[in-house]
């Protein structure tokens, strides 16, 4: 392969952090794909390093060691956080947004890849100095997100089923009780999809009374693993008393009227 110029390296190199976050990449690797000397590579990563940095994009990590290299953590500051976050409350303030039910519809933000993608950086930065082995969400709305937070984490996603499915095989079911109707409701998770002793966070798309977070984690526990963290894009504070209190989220539900308008504003996070 030719030589190529640093501007084409630094291409190339930052394009392979951003695609792989969270994974180690050994400085061989980009040696060996552009044809040039470590040294030169990493005099590169110092330029990427300090591009990123400055936009508030994430934060390039030297690894040391024989397996070491270099790892990319995707990170939006503090200001561009909290303008998504506001974007997102008047999103939500939406008029039709509230259905039947007193429902609030959020089907289209939950699948909007551009507010998910920014989502899952928000979120997955609070647990970026966690030893995660799993991210953990409950079938169906909350599945896009978590993929989001698992990818940057550099982490597998882990979905548990309301309903046993054929193709899971052998399955562990539990019993759970809702926190906000107080019914008994079943979720389930196949032995395949874990290892015995981990640590997971739970993300989810809202969080009412903290019943499906706490099937989680009572969930978990028939597998000897952990719940070290739960993430949410919504969070309804008109539910005062959860089963869970140790949570983040992105934006607070402060109330709905009898007219169908929506309170919500950012969260403590960017207080």
């Amino acid at each position: 392969m030719e030589k190529l110029s640093r501007n084409s390296r630094v291409v190339a190199i930052t394009k392979l952090l951003l695609e792989n976050p969270n994974k180690i990449l050994g400085l061989n690797q980009f040696s060996d794909l552009l044809n040039a000397a470590k040294s030169t590579i990493s005099e590169d990563i110092v330029i990427i390093r300090e591009l990123l940095e400055k936009l508030e994009m994430g934060r390039v990590e030297t690894i040391s060691g024989a397996a070491g290299g270099i790892k990319f953590i995707p990170i939006i500051g503090y200001e561009k956080g909290n303008k998504f976050a506001l974007e997102l409350c008047d999103l939500l303030k939406d008029d039709g947004r509230v259905i039947a039910g007193n429902f609030i519809y959020v089907t289209d933000v939950m699948y909007n890849p551009q507010i998910i993608g920014k989502a899952g950086v928000i979120l997955s930065s609070c647990f970026k100095n966690m030893d995660i082995d799993y991210v953990i969400t409950v079938e169906t709305k909350g599945i896009p997100l978590a993929y989001e937070v698992a990818r940057n984490l550099g982490v597998q996603l882990v979905i548990a089923r309301r309903d046993t499915q054929v193709t899971e095989g052998p399955t562990v079911t539990i019993n759970y009780v809702s926190g906000t109707s107080g019914r008994l409701q079943q979720m389930s998770l196949s032995k395949r999809s874990m290892k015995p002793s981990s640590k997971c966070i739970f993300i989810d798309d809202f969080m009412k009374g903290g019943g499906t977070a706490q099937g989680i984690k009572d969930l978990l526990k028939e597998f000897d693993s952990e719940l070290v963290g739960i993430g949410v894009l919504i969070d309804n504070k008109q539910v005062e008393k959860k089963l869970v209190d140790d949570y983040v989220s992105i934006v607070e539900l402060n109330s709905v009227d009898k007219s169908s308008i929506i309170e919500v504003q950012p969260s403590e996070m960017f207080s």
